[in-house]
């Protein structure tokens, strides 16, 4: 017993070996918080990847945090009269006071081991879709997409959702499996065009801006058959026509990775637009109103 344990013993009122454990406790949390610091400034001088840095770097610190747990579970221990009385009042006080966070406690294991998304991943949860940036024990967060911006870029905005949503919400993954998603663009053309002539144009434009990526998407695709039940019998970029009420829909479908969505479909309107430009007999189609006057002959 220690010259500080006889002080506090005596002018405190508390017995001796109490003030042992807490001093004991307060050691333990002191020598974690320094080998934590210690850690993470090695592994960030000596990991330069982003992303093996962030797993090396959440790794130290779950793994210093589960050691000062048990370091503390040897020291207070004894004051319970077994290991599973221990465990039986934990368990009764997560699951009538603290249910939410061992549910969300639950989905952490479950997005750990399952491996739903990870980070990286642009995901969607309910009503939110974003780019994973961060998985912690009771929340991830994604760097939200969409919403008021248009197509799949940052709103700037950063997400933070319970983990517990991965068991009450469905999730859409962008990357996982097969990693290439269809996209289309529909191009209406008025029934006076040629349509065949601008389909044959559309047809050598997605070509030439999507066609490098069929390849990619069958090494993909193959490698996501071994995990999952995905076939498709044609990868390769294709335009369909359909009639609509205001002209022939010429729908462009092609493969693309969901980061560059945008970029590929502007690349794509533009060449449409500088190919119809120069074609006196197709015309883009759109929304028009014919108002007749008593007496006018209508046109034809």
């Amino acid at each position: 017993m220690t010259p500080i344990t006889h002080w506090l013993a005596d002018n405190l009122g508390f017995q001796a070996y109490i003030i042992d454990k807490f001093l004991w406790s307060v050691i333990i949390i002191v020598l974690a918080v320094i080998l934590r610091w210690v850690v993470v400034g090695i592994i960030s001088k000596r990991v330069t990847h982003v992303r093996d840095r962030y797993y090396w770097v959440r790794a130290a610190k779950y793994g210093v945090g589960v050691l000062s747990f048990f370091a503390l579970l040897i020291v207070w221990g004894s004051e319970f009269q077994s290991f599973a009385t221990f465990i039986g009042l934990i368990s009764a006080a997560l699951t009538i006071s603290l249910k939410d966070l061992f549910v969300n406690m639950a989905g952490w294991v479950f997005i750990v081991l399952r491996k739903p998304f990870q980070v990286g991943d642009r995901i969607q949860v309910g009503e939110h879709r974003g780019d994973v940036i961060d998985i912690r024990i009771f929340q991830f967060t994604i760097n939200e997409i969409g919403n008021w911006v248009d197509a799949d870029q940052s709103t700037g905005r950063i997400i933070h959702i319970p983990n517990g949503k991965v068991f009450t919400e469905p999730q859409a993954n962008f990357n996982q499996g097969f990693s290439h998603i269809w996209h289309e663009i529909n191009v209406l053309v008025t029934f006076e065009s040629n349509w065949q002539k601008a389909k044959e144009i559309l047809t050598e434009i997605v070509n030439e801006h999507a066609a490098s990526l069929t390849k990619a998407a069958e090494k993909k695709l193959i490698e996501a058959s071994k995990k999952y039940m995905i076939l498709y019998n044609r990868l390769t970029p294709i335009v369909y026509t359909k009639v609509k009420e205001s002209g022939v829909q010429l729908s462009l479908r092609f493969l693309i990775t969901p980061h560059r969505r945008r970029t590929t479909e502007q690349a794509i309107w533009e060449a449409v637009l500088q190919a119809f430009a120069q074609c006196d007999d197709i015309d883009l189609a759109y929304p028009t109103q014919r108002i007749y006057f008593a007496g006018d002959t209508p046109a034809p």
